[in-house]
């Protein structure tokens, strides 16, 4: 009396949560900044589903921000981590922290970004901590100014780090060399 089943895709069986626990580490660390239950009024009701923001980084250089949405908090923090991993860029850094001062802005967010000294260690908030730190920041000072909002300082601070050039980039701009400039 075999009797088969039928699978329901939305439902992972066994074999695929092993398979799933069995993810090779590309070494991209994540941290979780921020879950906001979302409350949508319907006809019947309320729909309530999460939203959750995720900054992921390979302590290297490499740092990503990514959103998601889902009716449950795990599924929201799996998608954003997602998103965090393939919106990943590489900033540019002087060994343990950034060649020059920067501001990032988004909406009425501005995150003012400074290098210090070795042995300062990582002087910022929460949300502005999570993304230098994944960067591979080791020694900066860090400013939040307007709206305090952990979703606009993430992305503020991502929008100032993408805008860190190198010396030698900028060299290369100018068309000299680093001892030059």
């Amino acid at each position: 009396m075999e009797r088969e089943r039928e699978r329901d895709p939305k439902r992972p069986g066994r074999r695929d949560r092993e398979r799933e626990a069995e993810k090779p580490d590309d070494g991209i660390k994540t941290k979780l900044v921020q879950v906001n239950r979302v409350t949508k009024v319907v006809k019947g009701g309320r729909n309530m589903r999460f939203s959750a923001l995720v900054v992921a980084g390979d302590k290297n250089g490499s740092v990503g921000i990514g959103m998601g949405k889902a009716a449950e908090v795990p599924e929201a923090i799996k998608k954003a981590e997602q998103a965090a991993r393939r919106a990943m860029v590489k900033i540019a850094l002087s060994e343990i922290t950034i060649p020059h001062e920067t501001y990032g802005k988004f909406r009425k967010s501005l995150v003012m970004l400074k290098p210090a000294s070795e042995g300062r260690g990582v002087i910022a908030g929460g949300s502005v901590r999570a993304v230098v730190e994944l960067a591979g920041i080791r020694n900066i000072t860090t400013k939040s100014y307007g709206s305090r909002n952990a979703i606009n300082t993430v992305k503020a601070t991502f929008d100032g780090l993408k805008g860190l050039r190198s010396p030698e980039k900028v060299a290369a701009l100018r068309g000299k060399t680093v001892e030059e400039l």
